[in-house]
Formats: structure tokens, sequence, C-alpha cells
């Protein structure tokens, strides 16, 4: 039975992918991103109480009060691990009055506390953090082009970057149109993202790299590069599947305070796969149309010819 044609399709799966941009990127143009208070900075509030308590009773008194997304640190005293007298939070700015009446329900559901300390305080993050996250993906950019041009080719460097840059917009545009917060734990998930999503790309090139130097002239390169994507299909499977299995359970059962974060590995992930399958093959064809046909001798030169068993 032959198989679907992924390059000859090649339209509708862009297609879908820039109706995804166009639509995350018009809402970071006009709602922006919902940044966390690693950025914004915000209150901290230092209470112990005469009962340990666990940060799921104190987040679901904080959630009344729209500040579920509060930071809540447990001290190092108390009976469980999970329960403490000694408990830190750290909220998105808010008034005196606005403080006031969360002590209050704090102290009417959970019993009575002492505040030990209150202040205002600042971004941890800034824009030192996010000047330095952007460097570090720009980097790994240009160092895997490096890599990937002297390993195979200039054109699969660009195409991978592509696929890379589309991943990483697609998360951006999920937290923009979804808005949810972005905190510190955002910056590690699309660092991850960026790394993992390579890999599949890389893979299916090398498979097509191999197949050009069997290469039949009455074969079409369109047809090469399906017949090594579908050889590559169940590895590609295999390995985002057990990924996903894992980041899943993560989302699932991780808590609320790293909810965001596996929910941009799983946005990051799927994009990932999706890029990898679907468009790299075809953007490689496309970049070698465009850049001319010269390099293919010295990329298929640089193959190790399969001893025969």
């Amino acid at each position: 039975m032959k198989k679907f044609s992924i390059v000859k399709n090649a339209k509708l799966f862009f297609a879908l992918n820039i109706i995804v941009l166009v639509i995350g990127i018009g809402s970071m143009l006009v709602r922006g991103f919902n940044l966390g208070i690693d950025f914004t900075g915000g209150s901290l509030m230092d209470l112990k109480f005469d009962q340990p308590v666990t940060v799921a009773q104190v987040r679901e008194v904080l959630s009344d009060h729209k500040l579920g997304n509060s930071i809540i640190q447990l001290g190092s005293t108390g009976d469980q691990a999970t329960s403490s007298q000694s408990v830190l939070i750290r909220t998105g700015l808010i008034n005196d009055s606005q403080r006031l009446e969360v002590m209050n329900d704090l102290t009417a559901r959970l019993g009575s506390n002492q505040m030990l300390r209150v202040e205002n305080v600042g971004a941890t993050v800034g824009n030192d953090l996010v000047k330095s996250a952007i460097g570090a993906v720009a980097l790994s950019w240009v160092l895997m082009i490096i890599y990937i041009t002297i390993r195979f080719e200039l054109r699969f460097a660009l195409a991978a970057i592509i696929a890379l840059i589309i991943d990483v917009m697609v998360t951006l545009s999920y937290f923009s149109v979804l808005q949810l917060e972005i905190d510190s734990s955002f910056v590690a998930a699309l660092l991850t993202v960026v790394g993992y999503s390579i890999n599949g790309t890389i893979v299916i090139f090398d498979r097509i790299r191999e197949n050009l130097h069997t290469h039949r002239r009455t074969e079409s390169m369109a047809d090469l590069v399906d017949a090594s994507i579908w050889q590559t299909m169940n590895r590609s499977i295999y390995t985002s599947l057990t990924t996903l299995f894992a980041v899943v359970a993560i989302f699932l059962f991780g808590g609320e305070t790293i909810h965001n974060f596996s929910f941009a590995m799983l946005v990051g992930f799927g994009s990932g796969f999706y890029t990898s399958t679907f468009l790299a093959g075809s953007l490689w064809l496309f970049l070698r149309d465009k850049m001319g046909h010269h390099r293919d001798a010295a990329s298929v030169a640089a193959v190790p010819k399969r001893k025969k068993r």
C-alpha cells in the first residue's frame, strides 16, 4: 500500500502552522503576555501559623482572592514534609487593604498566625535574565547551524533552525492566546523544547543524507524525502510518545506550581514532532531548489558507504 505523501501535501501542513502562528502573533501584539511575578515583582508575606498547614490549603485561600498563582514555600518546621507552620507567600503587587483581606481569610480558615515579615520585592528575573535567555537561544541556534553545516550542509542547518523558530513561536503563541502565566520556569521549558526538537529533525535529515547516496535518477527528490520520513516514522512516534507520556503525567499530577512549565513542554514537544515530521523535510527540499543543487555531491560524498552484509 502506498504511503501518504507528506511532501506533496506540504502546503496543507504549512497552512495549518501559519494559521496558528498568525493567531498567536496577533495575540502577542494585541494582548501581550501574562508575565508572572518573577518578571514583574510582587509582595512578600512571611507567616508562622500555630498549626502546620499545607501548600494546597494556603493556595485554596489565595485562589479566592485571585492570587492562586502565587509562589508558596514551606519552612523547615512541621510534623510532615508536606506541611509546616512557617509559610512564605509571594504574590503579585497588592495594596494594604488587599493584604489585610488575605490575612483575615487565612486566619479564619487556617487558624491563628503571626506575621513575621511583609514587604514589596522587585523582579527576580527582570530584563537581564530575559536578555540572557534570548542570548542563550540565539547562541544555540548559531552553534547548531555551524555543526549541522559541517556534519551535513548549510541547507539542512537552515531548515532545522527554521523548524526550531516555529516551535518557539508556537509555544509563545499558546501562552499569549490562553494568557497563561510566564515565569522563570517557562524559560527553562523553552530551552528544553529547543534541545528536544532538533533531535527529531536531525534523525530525519540523517536518513535523507543516507538515501541521497543511493538515489536513483528515476526517483524524484520529493519521493526520496517522503521515503526518508516514513523510514524514520516509527522511531519518531515511539520517541515522541514516551516523552509525552512523562510530560502529561507531570502536567496532570505535578501540581499547580509546575503546571505551566509542563504545559509549555507539552506544546513544544508536540510542535517539535509536527515540524520535524511534516515541515523540516519540505523546508530542506525548498531550500535545495532555491539555493541550487551543487552542494549535493559534497553532501553525498560525506556519507560513509555501508558494507554489504
